[in-house]
């Protein structure tokens, strides 16, 4: 399915190492193969590239030795472990093979190259190639590009900008929102030339209805995944790589950092911060105005910052009213 959502250069494993030459420190490439595109240490793909950075190596699966693919990695005595086993290339600088590499073979709508071709329905701008339920309502003034799959019953209201996404059937979305956009990711200090290619998609369940004014990115590699059943309030920004379980509810003003993983059955209140990278299980209730920095087993309340649980929370509040705070 990933050609409905990206064109994909042909790369064969060889032309890899050839084309960042200067770049390679050590090889080992035990078969060449056409490279078919990234994947994740998450989610391994056959005849893909892995990047495993130093702050990843611990995540790495032995079982990916099984798969026909290619490890890129910046940490050498990753590399020493593994170069008998899978083919596995030593470089100098991670992001840089990253970004070049994914630049070249993936043309997203960051890339200067990027072309679609829309036809207007209604006033709004629609893709050629997108594709799209006869069911759905498109209101005026939405923009609906290539790389993009909704299903049926769907309502799109006005002034939307949706990329790069599977969304399901039943849903209602609001006006102003923007879905598929570039998630925040990028070596620090070097500017937008830099930004991390992102090139996975945004998946959106059934029943949903996703408030005015958010946005939700792309992920990196896989999916920002909002489920089944889920709500969101208005202003509310969607980070990459997060996953929202069924049958949650968000209030306005949150803000949810990347790859947080969120169980099912949330239920948070308005102005909440998620730091990045958090589990949070399910049945979890989250007081407003919270600031969540760790994570949240399930079944607990939480509020305050840095949260904590909720009676925890009552009793500081009552500690410093006694203390002379108001």
């Amino acid at each position: 399915m990933n050609d409905i959502f990206y064109n994909i250069k042909q790369f064969s494993l060889k032309e890899f190492t050839n084309y960042f030459n200067d770049e390679i420190e050590d090889i080992n490439i035990l078969i060449d193969f056409i490279i078919e595109g990234v994947s994740s240490i998450n989610i391994p793909k056959d005849k893909t590239i892995i990047f495993v950075s130093k702050n990843n190596t611990k995540k790495f699966d032995n079982d990916l030795i099984q798969n026909i693919l290619v490890l890129i990695t910046d940490d050498r005595e990753f590399y020493k472990n593994f170069k008998k086993n899978i083919n596995i290339v030593l470089v100098k600088n991670i992001d840089l093979i990253y970004n070049k590499f994914l630049s070249h073979i993936y043309v997203t709508d960051d890339h200067p190259d990027y072309e679609d071709d829309f036809i207007e329905i209604d006033g709004s701008y629609i893709s050629k190639k997108a594709l799209i339920k006869s069911s759905v309502k498109i209101y005026p003034g939405s923009i609906i590009c290539k790389g993009c799959v909704i299903e049926e019953n769907t309502i799109i209201k006005q002034n939307c900008t949706i990329k790069y996404c599977h969304i399901g059937k039943n849903n209602i979305i609001q006006e102003n929102v923007v879905i598929g956009s570039t998630g925040f990711g990028f070596p620090p200090r070097l500017g937008a030339k830099f930004i991390y290619p992102h090139i996975g998609i945004v998946e959106i369940g059934d029943n949903c209805s996703i408030g005015a004014n958010c946005t939700i990115d792309r992920a990196r590699i896989d999916s920002t995944n909002i489920k089944d059943n889920t709500v969101l309030d208005n202003n509310i920004h969607i980070a990459h790589n997060v996953t929202i379980g069924s049958n949650s509810t968000i209030a306005a003003q949150t803000g949810i950092s990347g790859s947080v993983k969120i169980g099912d059955n949330f239920l948070s209140g308005g102005q909440v911060g998620i730091a990045g990278h958090l589990t949070i299980e399910e049945n979890v209730k989250v007081a407003a105005k919270s600031g969540i920095t760790k994570n949240i087993y399930k079944n607990s309340t939480v509020a305050g910052f840095p949260a904590v649980d909720i009676n925890v929370w009552k009793k500081q509040i009552i500690n410093q009213k006694k203390n002379g705070h108001k």
